[in-house]
């Protein structure tokens, strides 16, 4: 039989996908099982982007690299505006099968977590809520120890002229990036003098920026849905949400704004 549209898609096994759990079933539990797994689908794009801009950014191959980027920028975009849809779920309706998530929660996300960890927001406390030899705790082991996007982004200057010092190339990467004078110093020698990687500077803010976007309308999202009740995972909830929405993810492209 030729390929079908349908057949390349798997559509038939996607839309079996959602199987709500409560009685009836409640009417808005098939708007929130279906946007959770968008935004799962969504994560996946992005791992694939950022694993070919990191590939690009190795092989100094800019353009591929800032054409991965900018896709990630849509998609952020994309999950922003995915709000508005969400935001439909009145409490009352959550509350109406929240009980049958058990201790279900986003902050198990995987995905989200790999994302966090390619970026550098890296914290290894976050293992525990997987199970040990999992291939999901695997993977994030894995990452925790590979070089984060922005160790990537240094080496990648050093390359191109720039004297990044040896502590930070050779730096611990399971940590998140620090200030460093020696850095902010060589960024502001690219600012002033290299026009291409400026731009892939100022395209890392736009992703850095986007991500807080995201962060932030999920904050106010959870906050109008349950308030300041414990998350379902176990989390403060919206207490916990708050503590990493101004947290950078590129510290000093955020502290040589004072110096340009």
């Amino acid at each position: 039989m030729p390929l079908t549209y349908a057949k390349y898609l798997q559509i038939d096994e996607l839309l079996k996908l959602q199987q709500p759990l409560s009685n009836d079933p409640e009417h808005d539990e098939m708007l929130f099982i279906i946007t959770h797994q968008i935004y799962e689908l969504w994560f996946k794009q992005i791992i694939h982007e950022l694993a070919d801009f990191q590939s690009s950014l190795n092989q100094q191959n800019l353009p591929t690299a800032m054409r991965n980027l900018k896709r990630v920028l849509h998609i952020l975009k994309v999950l922003v505006a995915q709000m508005d849809i969400i935001e439909t779920l009145s409490p009352v309706s959550f509350r109406a099968f929240r009980e049958r998530l058990e201790k279900a929660s986003g902050f198990q996300s995987a995905q989200f977590r790999e994302i966090e960890f390619i970026l550098g927001r890296r914290n290894a406390n976050v293992l525990v809520h997987y199970q040990a030899d999992e291939v999901t705790r695997n993977r994030l082991e894995s990452l925790l120890h590979q070089p984060s996007l922005w160790d990537v982004f240094l080496r990648c200057i050093h390359t191109s002229g720039y004297e990044i010092p040896a502590t930070e190339l050779e730096r611990d990467v399971t940590k998140p990036p620090q200030l460093s004078d020696p850095v902010q110093q060589q960024l502001l020698r690219i600012y002033q003098n290299e026009p291409l990687l400026t731009q892939l500077c100022e395209q890392m803010i736009d992703l850095d920026e986007g991500l807080q976007e995201w962060r932030y309308r999920h904050i106010k999202m959870v906050e109008r849905t349950i308030g300041n009740k414990m998350g379902s995972g176990g989390s403060s909830g919206v207490d916990y949400l708050y503590k990493t929405l101004l947290t950078p993810l590129f510290p000093d492209l955020w502290a040589i704004r004072n110096k340009l």
